[in-house]
C-alpha cells in the first residue's frame, strides 16, 4: 500500500505517518528530512529529488509525509492508494505545534533532519495561521480532493484521524 499524508503544519501528519508505518511495517519518508539538513539549511533540490525518487522506486509499499510540490507531489498522489489530508483548524495546529515545541525543544524529532532542533518562532506561527492558508494554497487542497475523491481521507479532528487509521488498517489486511 502507498499512502501520501498531506495537510497543514502542526496538524499531526508526521506523527500519523510514523505510527501508521510502525503498525503496517511500511517504510516512512518524512519530506522535512529531505528538505532540510543540519541547522535548518535547505538541501540541494536535485539531491532532495533523488532521495524521494529512490525511495518511491525501491519500496513496493510506502508512506510519504509532506506537501512539497517539488518532491514529485503529482506522482506521489497519483501512485498513492490512499491520500490522507490533515485539515485541522489553524488554532488547533498552533496548539499542537506549541505542545510539540515544549516536548522536544532543544532536541531533534525523529521526523526531522539531524541537527534541526525543534523551534517555534513568529515566522512558524505566521505560517500556520496565515501564510499556509492563503486562498491559493487552500485551492491546491481542494483540487487534490476533487481529483482523487475515491482515495482521499480527510481528517479535521482527532476522531476523523482515528477513523482514517482504522480504515487504512482494514484495507491493508
Amino acid at each position: 500500500m502507498k499512502i501520501a499524508v498531506i495537510g497543514y503544519s502542526g496538524s499531526g501528519k508526521s506523527t500519523f505517518a510514523r505510527t501508521l508505518g510502525k503498525k503496517l511495517n511500511i517504510p516512512v519518508l518524512h519530506l522535512d528530512t529531505v528538505q532540510f539538513t543540519a541547522g535548518w539549511q535547505e538541501r540541494n533540490l536535485n539531491e532532495g529529488q533523488e532521495i524521494v525518487k529512490q525511495f518511491m522506486q525501491q519500496n513496493k509499499n510506502w508512506i510519504i509525509d509532506g506537501n512539497y510540490k517539488k518532491f514529485f507531489r503529482a506522482e506521489r498522489l497519483q501512485q498513492a492508494d490512499k491520500i490522507v489530508f490533515f485539515n485541522f483548524p489553524a488554532l488547533k495546529c498552533v496548539y499542537q505545534a506549541l505542545c510539540r515545541y515544549f516536548k522536544y525543544r532543544g532536541t531533534t524529532r525523529a521526523d526531522m533532519a539531524d541537527g534541526c532542533n525543534e523551534k517555534f518562532d513568529y515566522e512558524f506561527f505566521k505560517w500556520i495561521i496565515k501564510d499556509s492558508r492563503t486562498p491559493e494554497r487552500k485551492n491546491v487542497y481542494k483540487e487534490i480532493c476533487a481529483r482523487y475523491p475515491e482515495k482521499i481521507l480527510i481528517c479535521r479532528n482527532k476522531k476523523e484521524r482515528e477513523l482514517s487509521e482504522k480504515m487504512i488498517l482494514c484495507d491493508y489486511k
